[in-house]
């Protein structure tokens, strides 16, 4: 057999080449997307704990100026409509606040999820939340927001 026979034979890549390749880049495929879902769990969860800590911060505000922190009835939705703004006379009100010490309280970055505040008698409050997964210390799940900090599962 001459060469120019064998180099007309080897054109292309043969099937189990290609099946390589295929196989390799959705393997590369599904470890970036399991990588991705796993960032944003960390990122929702940053941004909770950021808003409850913007929260506390407001709330120490009002506790200032009124000597107690707002006293629902009952407890409260952070971020619903009815409670989208921390207003200095009236506590947790619709928006539109005219003098607001935090002008958009903020929600939950799941729909399914919320913060929830209660306090009883305004000389204490506690705002609860539930992480996604394992956050600045916490282990997931439950974690409550006093006036003293940030409590939850430990790691």
């Amino acid at each position: 057999m001459n060469k120019k026979s064998i180099s007309a034979n080897r054109r292309g890549f043969t099937l189990i080449e290609l099946l390589v390749v295929v196989a390799i880049i959705g393997l590369l495929s599904t470890l970036a997307v399991v990588a991705l879902g796993s960032a944003r769990e960390k990122a929702r969860d940053s941004k909770r704990l950021s808003d409850v800590k913007q929260v506390q911060t407001a709330l120490e505000l009002y506790y200032t100026d009124n000597n107690l922190y707002p006293a629902p009835a009952s407890a409260i939705t952070l971020g619903s409509t009815n409670y989208a703004c921390l207003n200095s006379g009236s506590g947790f009100t619709t928006a539109g606040c005219s003098d607001a010490y935090m002008g958009q309280v903020p929600a939950d970055p799941l729909s399914a999820q919320s913060y929830t505040y209660t306090s009883a008698d305004g000389s204490t409050y506690e705002i609860t939340l539930t992480l996604e997964g394992a956050m600045g210390g916490f282990g997931g799940g439950a974690a409550t927001a006093t006036p003293s900090g940030i409590t939850g599962q430990a790691l």
